[in-house]
């Protein structure tokens, strides 16, 4: 849970939405004048998710799949039925985390920001799928991008990003969710990855972040996508040459591949994971420690893959966990 408020608190809170929607350009943000919405709720349908005007101009990309038409009177509280490589979907808190997006646009706040400019997606159509989503921690922190998972064919930011982010920035970290481009393999979607490091790099000061010490997230098929820029930096996959991350936080991954050297690394499995088996991750963790690298290692007992914050699990708690690992990691 956040440093600052307890779960039941901050889900409290987080209901008590109301926002305009924003354009999309990374400029300071302002103040604006509020329109009342009534937040989303659990009943909420996917079409009165992809109506919200808080998310005018790019709804589609808070949902999972590209180019895939969905039942739009499917409600919220079947989001699951999205995630086929997805367990333990906790509805209240994806829910609240996109009441907060909601809730910072009502403040004035921009929460989405397109990745690549007019001209890169007209000349690539498919880059028009990528784009971050901003949750706000103190003016000057250091920021987190997160990966969420799919295994490449979808982006399970409900799940995986938005609610890792709430929480994230509930300690105040600043802290954005990648909607890579799916359907197009680990080199595609790493590279949107690396564009995302360099674009908040090159938009630090309008973002109010600070480019020491920052981190990379990633659960599953993101996991891959952090820890590839963890070993090899961001001009391996296309981007500027950048500093490495400070640390890399990897959830249930079966990555195996290991650079010269490598950032700290916090990593979390559940003992019944069939995808990637507690045995997979343990190579990996073995081969880093070799190399001298600082690993928290963490295996919970009877879960599975995709379990996301663990809410009602042995895993509940390990966001956190993971953000204090990442904040006693030199800048």
């Amino acid at each position: 849970m956040s440093a600052s408020l307890s779960r039941r608190e901050w889900l409290a809170a987080a209901a008590l939405c109301s926002a305009p929607g924003r354009g999309a350009a990374a400029t300071p943000s302002k103040e604006t004048s509020s329109v009342s919405y009534a937040p989303l709720t659990p009943e909420s349908t996917l079409g009165e998710l992809l109506r919200h005007p808080t998310f005018k101009g790019f709804a589609r990309r808070l949902l999972p799949w590209d180019d895939r038409d969905v039942d739009e009177q499917v409600r919220l509280s079947d989001i699951g039925t999205l995630l086929p490589y997805h367990t333990n979907i906790d509805i209240p808190s994806t829910v609240a985390a996109l009441n907060r997006l909601v809730s910072d646009a009502a403040a004035g706040q921009q929460v989405f920001y397109e990745l690549y400019d007019d001209a890169e997606r007209k000349a690539e159509r498919d880059k028009a799928h990528a784009g971050l989503f901003f949750y706000r921690g103190r003016p000057g922190a250091p920021f987190a991008i997160i990966a969420p998972g799919g295994g490449f064919a979808y982006v399970g930011s409900v799940h995986e990003g938005f609610p890792y982010a709430a929480e994230i920035s509930g300690a105040g970290l600043n802290a954005f969710v990648l909607k890579y481009r799916a359907g197009r393999g680990g080199q595609i979607a790493t590279q949107d990855l690396a564009a995302a490091i360099g674009f908040v790099f090159r938009n630090a000061d309008n973002l109010r972040v600070d480019t020491k010490g920052y981190s990379l997230w990633g659960s599953s098929a993101g996991a891959r996508m952090a820890a590839f820029i963890g070993s090899h930096g961001t001009a391996q996959f296309g981007g500027r040459d950048l500093p490495r991350p400070a640390a890399v936080v990897t959830a249930y991954t079966a990555h195996s591949d290991i650079g010269k050297s490598e950032p700290p690394t916090f990593a979390v499995v559940g003992a019944r994971d069939a995808i990637a088996p507690p045995a997979s991750m343990e190579r990996r963790v073995e081969a880093l420690r070799r190399l001298g690298t600082e690993v928290d290692y963490r295996v919970y007992p009877g879960i599975g893959h995709g379990f996301g914050l663990g809410i009602g699990t042995r895993a509940e708690g390990w966001i956190s966990e993971a953000v204090q690992f990442w904040q006693r990691q030199p800048r």
